[in-house]
């Protein structure tokens, strides 16, 4: 039976808003929301934090632990070394690649995500054309095309970001491309990089009550459509580039 493994990407080091996902958002860490919205994922049969070895991320373990995610801890610099690493503890057979400042995730999102990984396709991800708002992103890939990439990338952007060479160098892997069937929402921000975006998503929080439920992203999407003072918090925010 295929092993689906989602790990989700944390640290408390951020140039732009440190100790971000610890920061505290309906009563609980950031993480916390975050790591809760992937074990309802139907189609995820496990949940690792994947943080770094640095003695600053041992609350984003003790976080995570206290969530009900199992913790890996590794480079903090090399990034996909610590991805392929947590995926051989966890014996994944798909890994499925998930930021932890994204706390308005959709498990349904990331199952249709997927769902499209089939043993055809090396790499399925709804971030390679946008058409979702930003901060519901997901990726999947076969845990040996992730070993592949550990054995492959040498570059300093490929060990940061996991997912790099595939990006790069499209030509290489079979790729599928997760689009949203309703259109295009990708003006809307929904990750959580900046102050900024903090409130946005604090507001979103409150609005909707999430803390205590967890609405579609459609239902979000509607809110934010009907209150577009809400948008327009982080609508100047720059992604910083990867």
């Amino acid at each position: 039976m295929t092993r689906t493994v989602a790990i989700v990407q944390a640290r408390a080091g951020s140039t732009r808003l440190p100790g971000k996902v610890l920061r505290p958002l309906a009563g609980a860490p950031m993480l916390a929301h975050v790591v809760a919205r992937v074990q309802r994922c139907n189609r995820v049969d496990d949940v690792v934090v994947a943080t770094s070895d640095a003695a600053g991320d041992d609350a984003v373990a003790e976080v995570a632990a206290a969530a009900g995610a199992r913790v890996f801890r590794g480079s903090e610099t090399d990034v996909l070394g610590r991805y392929a690493a947590a995926a051989r503890m966890a014996h994944a057979d798909r890994v499925v690649r998930i930021t932890a400042d994204c706390p308005l995730l959709d498990p349904a999102v990331v199952d249709d995500v997927i769902a499209a990984l089939s043993p055809q396709v090396d790499y399925a991800a709804n971030v390679l054309v946008r058409t979702f708002p930003r901060g519901l992103d997901a990726e999947a890939l076969h845990a040996d095309v992730l070993a592949r990439l550990d054995r492959i990338a040498g570059t300093r952007p490929a060990r940061e970001h996991v997912t790099w060479l595939i990006h790069r160098r499209p030509e290489w892997f079979k790729t599928a491309s997760v689009t949203n069937p309703d259109g295009d929402d990708s003006d809307l921000r929904w990750t959580v990089d900046t102050e900024a975006d903090f409130v946005a998503v604090a507001a979103l929080y409150r609005a909707l009550d999430l803390g205590r439920r967890l609405a579609p992203w459609r239902e979000v999407r509607a809110y934010v459509r009907a209150h577009p003072d809400i948008a327009a918090v982080n609508a100047h925010v720059v992604q910083k580039a990867s």
